[in-house]
């Protein structure tokens, strides 16, 4: 798959099909954002920015990175990935859980 296939596919996912099933799955994020900071800390094991200074994020992915981020995106859209447990993970590299 091309690049901007990829790239089409990814701002699909995480900007209109996962928020879109976020309220009858009962997830804990429904925003945008929060869908792509989960896939891209996921990706990189960290916290995203620790790993690529550029913005948009997108754009400074290689192409096999962007194409592993938009697989997890579609594991989790097909209920393949525990999107709150991928959130736990983000949330506990970003110092952001309760202890």
């Amino acid at each position: 798959m091309e690049r901007a296939a990829l790239e089409r596919e990814w701002f699909e996912l995480t900007r209109d099909v996962l928020p879109g099933m976020a309220q009858t799955r009962g997830w804990p994020v429904f925003r945008d954002h929060c869908f792509q900071r989960i896939c891209l800390d996921n990706l990189f094991g960290g916290v995203w920015y620790d790993f690529i200074r550029e913005r948009p994020a997108y754009r400074a992915l290689t192409e096999a990175q962007l194409h592993a981020a938009v697989a997890l995106a579609r594991e989790i859209a097909a209920c393949r990935a525990d999107l709150s447990e991928l959130n736990s993970r983000s949330l506990s590299w970003r110092g952001k859980l309760a202890r």
